[in-house]
């Protein structure tokens, strides 16, 4: 099982072999060429808007499965776990992408210069894969020659060349454009969906709050409601108990249960599974 990896922070800081060009140390954008089957999971510190260039990729989010085909682009709202399966094209052989990442504070830029009136959500739109205009594919296609050498592109020229990102997004797909402002703005969405749902990734109670349209006061109050007790509490057992019933059944390591289940670090996970049951999960790996 491979671990998770946090998008876009191992890529600024290196611990991916990758292409990409960085804009304030936090928006990015990848470039992404392979020749085989590749999979991996992603936890999306950032929104991220993939569009696929090449071949195709299957997403997987929770209970949702998407697939992003050639001149195709989906976005997805930061805060969640998303697998992926990446095939290459028949002609060629390659799957062709590049992974724009849009923070907070780029996208309020934007808005603000353009003066676009935020509309008052009262319904969550669902995550849709869009066709991609010519005129989207051509501006993808003209930052290849950015990616030969990323450390000489000017970070102004790169920031005019996210701003047309966006300009080209609002103009060309109306679509992805009311996602985008819906991310400025979240609607409130069940709280029991969204930790069962999420429980497992490596998330902040911040990042659940977020995800769930409401203040991090609100989330606590009303889960503690729901629940009879603290986010983090109930998080950490359900987590505990889903790994002492996985160690009985699975044949996977202790490491890969500890990553799959949302624990950053295997001996840190290890320690407080023996507060939990007296017993090292080694222990019980296989008596089921």
């Amino acid at each position: 099982m491979t671990k998770i990896t946090k998008f876009p922070s191992a890529l600024i800081s290196g611990d991916c072999t990758t292409s990409s060009l960085v804009l304030d140390g936090g928006s990015i954008i990848d470039q992404c060429i392979v020749t085989a089957g590749e999979r991996g999971t992603f936890f999306l510190e950032q929104h991220l808007l993939y569009v696929v260039l090449g071949g195709s990729v299957k997403l997987t989010c929770g209970r949702q499965t998407w697939t992003v085909r050639k001149n195709e682009m989906i976005l997805l709202r930061r805060a969640q776990s998303v697998s992926y399966e990446k095939q290459g094209s028949e002609e060629t052989g390659l799957f062709e992408s590049q992974l724009f990442a849009i923070n907070d504070e780029l996208l309020k830029d934007f808005l603000t210069s353009q003066q676009v009136q935020i509309p008052q959500m009262t319904e969550e739109l669902g995550t849709q894969v869009s066709p991609m205009s010519d005129r989207l594919v051509a501006y993808c296609w003209s930052l290849s020659p950015y990616f030969n050498d990323p450390s000489q592109v000017n970070p102004g020229l790169l920031r005019l060349k996210v701003m047309e990102l966006l300009y080209n997004v609002m103009d060309c797909s109306k679509n992805i454009f009311r996602q985008m402002l819906q991310l400025r703005q979240p609607v409130k969405t069940d709280i029991h969906r969204v930790v069962e749902e999420n429980y497992t990734s490596p998330i902040s109670l911040d990042e659940l709050a977020y995800l769930s349209g409401r203040s991090l006061s609100s989330f606590k109050r009303e889960f503690q409601d729901i629940y009879g007790e603290p986010p983090a509490r109930w998080i950490r057992e359900k987590r505990l108990s889903k790994a002492h019933e996985m160690l009985q059944s699975s044949s996977l390591s202790v490491a890969d249960i500890a990553y799959s289940l949302g624990f950053e670090n295997p001996t840190h996970f290890s320690r407080i599974f023996k507060q939990q049951y007296g017993t090292a999960p080694s222990a019980i790996m296989g008596r089921g």
